[in-house]
């Protein structure tokens, strides 16, 4: 049976709801023996606190421990809210890359999905990303989430979107074992797809990862395609460090706006970077309140750094079809004060962390 919930849950991205008032509804919906999960429900008695009670506001969400280790093992239907009874509209499950272990998984739900393509939508738009250009999209799809997040953004914007698949876990494994000769065949493949869309095919967007690009600057009909036609490049996944940033846009793709895009399955959409810089600048990541919230802490003590400090990445996603707070990312980021009153931190000059548990980050293509 299906139950209603607050009006607050189903706010859009630019509703301005209140982002404490937000949280505490979630709790209420996430923990109601009536409307939350199996998961959290059978979870919430070894917490050792009440969410319902204790979660006061989004610096509360500190409280819960990181649990996205449980997420490789807990059934999928577990983690579908019970309050969306027969109207739950469960469109995608996607897995994590399988960075640091197994993949974890997470629900996306039709309401999440229209949020998060609102909100990317609104970013894209600030940083004049052409309406009705074809897209070529160089990500992974099937279960990961940047292929479904890249199609929808593309068709939000009226524009279709030309795909090269890629297998992220594949390429890790093989950087992991030193194979580079099969790393740099499987780049190949995917620059030599690319080739045959970007020669073919009028693409106005190019979204690609640091290492494609890269790859691709090394190919002098393409390099020319690209800076000859493209009027939009959103880069990805893999880190960018401010040099290669500052090389690949003033230098090697001069004339074609260069856009960050930061995200993963857990925040469960994608943050773009903060429209007005440029590539001298850091590149900025601003939450998306009143959903992911961020926040720069000591990987030591936990607590929050000063602002322009150095610190651990903890993501939280809350929304009304899924909630996964305090996730402690693979990333460092420097400390920023967010924009627009957006509720958490601003992250800048993301990188990767070297080790996970005691295993090496390795990013590969992706």
């Amino acid at each position: 049976m299906r139950h209603e919930s607050p009006a607050v849950l189903d706010a859009g991205p630019f509703d301005g709801v209140d982002p404490d008032e937000f949280v505490r509804a979630a709790m209420r919906w996430h923990f109601g023996p009536s409307t939350g999960s199996r998961y959290w429900l059978d979870r919430a008695a070894r917490l050792g606190f009440c969410p319902r009670h204790d979660v006061k506001g989004v610096d509360d969400l500190a409280l819960f421990p990181d649990l996205t280790d449980e997420l490789r093992d807990v059934p999928v239907a577990d983690l579908v809210p019970r309050g969306y009874g027969s109207d739950a509209r469960l469109v995608n499950v996607f897995d994590s890359g399988g960075t640091t272990g197994a993949p974890k998984r997470v629900v996306q739900l039709d309401d999440w999905a229209r949020h998060s393509t609102e909100q990317v939508d609104r970013r894209l738009r600030e940083h004049g990303l052409p309406v009705g250009a074809q897209w070529l999209t160089v990500a992974p799809t099937g279960p990961h989430l940047v292929g479904d997040v890249l199609r929808r953004a593309a068709a939000s914007l009226g524009g279709p979107a030309l795909g090269v698949d890629m297998d992220p876990r594949w390429v890790r494994k093989l950087a992991a074992a030193g194979r580079d000769d099969e790393v740099e065949s499987y780049t190949g493949h995917l620059v030599e797809q690319c080739r045959r869309i970007l020669l073919t095919q009028d693409i106005g967007v190019l979204a690609a990862t640091t290492p494609l690009l890269e790859r691709l600057a090394r190919e002098d009909d393409l390099l020319e395609r690209i800076n000859g036609s493209v009027r939009a490049i959103l880069w990805g996944g893999t880190h960018m460090d401010p040099d290669t940033r500052h090389l690949l846009a003033t230098e090697v793709f001069p004339e074609v706006p260069l856009i960050g895009m930061y995200g993963n399955t857990m925040m469960l959409t994608a943050l773009l970077e903060r429209a007005g810089g440029d590539a001298s600048g850091p590149c900025v990541f601003d939450p998306v309140s009143p959903y992911v919230f961020l926040s720069v802490v000591d990987a030591g003590n936990g607590a929050r750094v000063g602002v322009g400090e150095r610190g651990r990445v903890i993501v939280s996603h809350v929304s009304k079809s899924m909630l996964i707070p305090h996730n402690a990312e693979r990333d460092t980021a420097v400390r920023v004060r967010p924009a627009g009153g957006r509720a958490g931190d601003a992250v800048a000059d993301v990188a990767p962390v070297p080790t996970v548990r005691g295993e090496t980050v390795v990013e590969g293509v992706y």
